[in-house]
């Protein structure tokens, strides 16, 4: 163990945090994409507070399209876009722009169901106060759906996460790159189950901090 440390602990601390940043990165980008996506389709529905069939219809379906495509193709169709926006396909920046572009539609989804939870009471009396829209999405649907928000971050960064491993099979690095190349191609076995073990830990300390914060900020265990 000691030996295996010493050869390839440099490499599995700089997986880790290039998978860290791929993850970290691209969670943001998706939401400031996915979440303005998900409100739209939550308030352009026929009982939302701005329905409009077609945007809905039209919305609803570049979402499903973007949710259908397997993320590994999406990753290998807009290669050249990639290279156009960051000015590369590989590495960690060549993997950042598929992560958005296959997380952003997810997100939106997540959004949407969360903000469907929101009580119509308290959205229908933040209306007959004279509220706008903005400020019912701002003020009303945003905080009162925290707690399940923030359920569902833990669930989408989960699954970025885990597409930065899929992401490794065309080199985009991390820890899914360090899998493939030296635990299957070069027959390590040991680094195999080293990358695994190292993203159970990465998603079991996600799924635990964001369920702890869903509960700190849902009103209702207070």
């Amino acid at each position: 163990m000691a030996e295996f440390w010493a050869q390839y602990g440099s490499l599995l601390i700089e997986g880790t945090r290039d998978t860290l940043i791929m993850t970290g990165v691209s969670t943001v980008f998706a939401y400031l994409l996915g979440l303005p996506l998900g409100v739209i389709l939550s308030i352009t529905q026929p009982h939302g507070i701005w329905p409009n069939k077609w945007v809905n219809r039209i919305l609803g379906w570049i979402i499903n399209v973007g949710r259908s495509l397997p993320f590994i193709i999406l990753m290998i169709a807009i290669m050249d876009f990639t290279k156009l926006i960051v000015g590369t396909k590989i590495g960690v920046p060549g993997a950042i722009v598929p992560l958005v572009v296959s997380a952003a539609p997810f997100i939106a989804r997540m959004v949407e169901t969360s903000l469907a939870e929101v009580d119509a009471g308290v959205v229908e009396a933040a209306r007959s106060m004279g509220a706008s829209r903005m400020q019912i999405v701002r003020k009303v649907y945003l905080p009162e759906a925290k707690p399940s928000l923030v359920l569902g971050a833990s669930i989408s960064i989960i699954t970025i996460l885990a597409y930065t491993a899929i992401a490794g099979a065309v080199g985009a690095g991390g820890l899914g790159d360090l899998a493939i190349r030296y635990g299957y191609q070069r027959k390590v076995p040991a680094m195999m189950w080293t990358t695994v073990v190292l993203i159970v830990i990465l998603v079991q300390v996600i799924q635990s901090v964001f369920s702890w914060l869903s509960v700190k900020m849902d009103k209702r265990l207070r």
